[in-house]
């Protein structure tokens, strides 16, 4: 790599861990409840005896990110929505680099012209993605991934080129740890089929082949075993929410396929914690790259557009047979590394054309004017077309939050009532709302609601007692 080269990666890097990073404390606003009852149940794991492979509660949650957010909040020593954040905004910033690492060596294999621009095309437009940075400011354990699976497919084919046995087992590892991320990525590590014709005539390459799924299953053998002891906590809510349990599966599925190809450049997400409600996915001429790299994929099927677009429609099942939110930026999340190596390949394609129209002058500040362009839609997008909105605070519950500071702000003498209002799952006789004002107050437990005097109350509960908390510290969650 070159010096030159260097500075651009460095460029990737920070543009990716700025927009991730900064102001993580104020963006987003507030704490959504299932992103609060991670750092709960995380929190009661430390009190009583330290961490779990897999939290039951809420759906089911594997425990790695739950874990890692965990040891922050210790480190910390604070129960503050940013901290529950961090380690997404961590994870988000190392998956732009991996893409970028694993579009060079792909590229390398598939023998394409100037691999370096493809992979810093590509990082580039995701390190500015407001689809992928929304999510790596967000306590979602789905942001994990994208970066393992990034990871897991890099060091395989480096493994395979180079037959260097340790980089096989840092990508068994990968996909191994993978399987504790989000139920979506189960397919994905799939993918390594597709490299095996490119490489299974060479010395040394079953050592390789064997090596990246012993070390997978190795890894994945602690959370197998929970599953093997608990299979109903194996499929979490797949089947409530699947296509096939609607009147209309075939109707739905079809509907949904179109509502997913679509979401990439005419409407996305609706919902605003994970978008600008109803807008693209892709900033429109990053939407345009994207489809000529996957009809540049379809026409050239190299190993590089063979991986590509099997990503995609690996990616696109889990998408599709779910009949809740559709389009779905969270669910569709491990689509994004795909998407973007796409649209680097049609950068280069499109720039190909432009060295026929242009002097070379010229095109210097077509990419640069391309690239400043990127960056700043997806700094406006995030921090004031989205971040700004007044629908993104009731998104995160951020009147919750303010709730509960204001409960931290009592003395712990005085009794402090929190009728529970809002609508939600039950989660241990109280709805889940509650659990944003549980955090911020670390009161979870019921012994630490006794220690800081603090109630919660359910509908009928407030109904039975409404007379007799007049003039007391009343709080509503609604």
């Amino acid at each position: 790599m070159t010096r030159k080269e260097f500075y651009a990666v460095v460029l990737i890097f920070l543009v990716a861990a700025f927009l991730r990073f900064h102001n993580l404390r104020q963006f987003p606003p507030g704490l959504y409840p299932d992103e609060a009852m991670n750092g709960n149940n995380v929190i009661e794991a430390q009190k009583t005896g330290g961490g779990k492979g897999f939290y039951p509660e809420n759906n089911g949650r594997e425990g790695l990110f739950l874990n890692l957010q965990g040891l922050l909040l210790q480190y910390a020593g604070q129960n503050e929505p940013w901290v529950l954040r961090f380690p997404s905004a961590v994870f988000g910033t190392l998956s732009v680099i991996g893409l970028f690492f694993l579009l060079y060596e792909l590229a390398l294999l598939a023998r394409l012209r100037d691999p370096f621009a493809i992979a810093f095309a590509g990082a580039f437009m995701m390190a500015a993605s407001l689809w992928h940075v929304i999510f790596s400011r967000i306590g979602f354990r789905a942001i994990m991934a994208p970066f393992f699976l990034t990871w897991g497919v890099y060091f395989a084919i480096l493994a395979f080129r180079k037959m260097w046995f340790r980089a096989a087992v840092f990508s068994g590892i990968a996909f191994g740890l993978g399987m504790y991320s989000y139920i979506a990525y189960r397919l994905m590590p799939a993918l390594v089929l597709v490299l095996l014709p490119s490489f299974w005539k060479r010395r040394g390459f079953w050592h390789i082949a064997v090596a990246v799924p012993v070390t997978a299953v190795i890894v994945v053998l602690p959370l197998g075993f929970y599953f093997f002891q608990h299979p109903a906590d194996f499929l979490g809510r797949t089947s409530p929410v699947s296509v096939f349990s609607s009147e209309r599966p075939l109707y739905d599925l079809g509907k949904n396929i179109l509502l997913t190809l679509g979401m990439f450049n005419v409407r996305g997400d609706s919902n605003w914690r994970h978008n600008i409600a109803g807008a693209p996915q892709l900033f429109f001429p990053v939407g345009i790259l994207f489809l000529a790299g996957f009809f540049l994929a379809l026409r050239r099927r190299s190993v590089f557009d063979w991986l590509f677009v099997s990503w995609l429609l690996l990616a696109f099942l889990p998408v599709v047979i779910s009949n809740e939110g559709i389009p779905h930026a969270l669910r569709s999340i491990l689509m994004i590394p795909a998407v973007f190596g796409l649209a680097g390949a049609g950068a280069c394609l499109v720039y190909e054309w432009l060295e026929k129209h242009f002097e070379a002058g010229q095109l210097r500040i077509l990419v640069a004017v391309f690239l400043i362009l990127v960056f700043v839609n997806g700094y406006y997008s995030y921090f004031y077309a989205w971040g700004r909105n007044q629908n993104v605070p009731g998104a995160f519950a951020a009147d919750y939050v303010a709730i509960g500071r204001k409960i931290n702000a009592l003395p712990r003498s005085e009794p402090k009532y929190i009728a529970v209002l809002a609508g939600g799952a039950d989660v241990r006789g109280v709805p889940m709302p509650a659990q944003t004002v549980m955090f911020i107050t670390d009161s979870f437990l019921p012994s630490d609601q006794r220690l800081k005097n603090i109630h919660y109350l359910t509908r009928d509960q407030y109904e039975s007692r409404k007379a007799e908390l007049s003039g007391e510290n009343l709080f509503f969650i609604k």
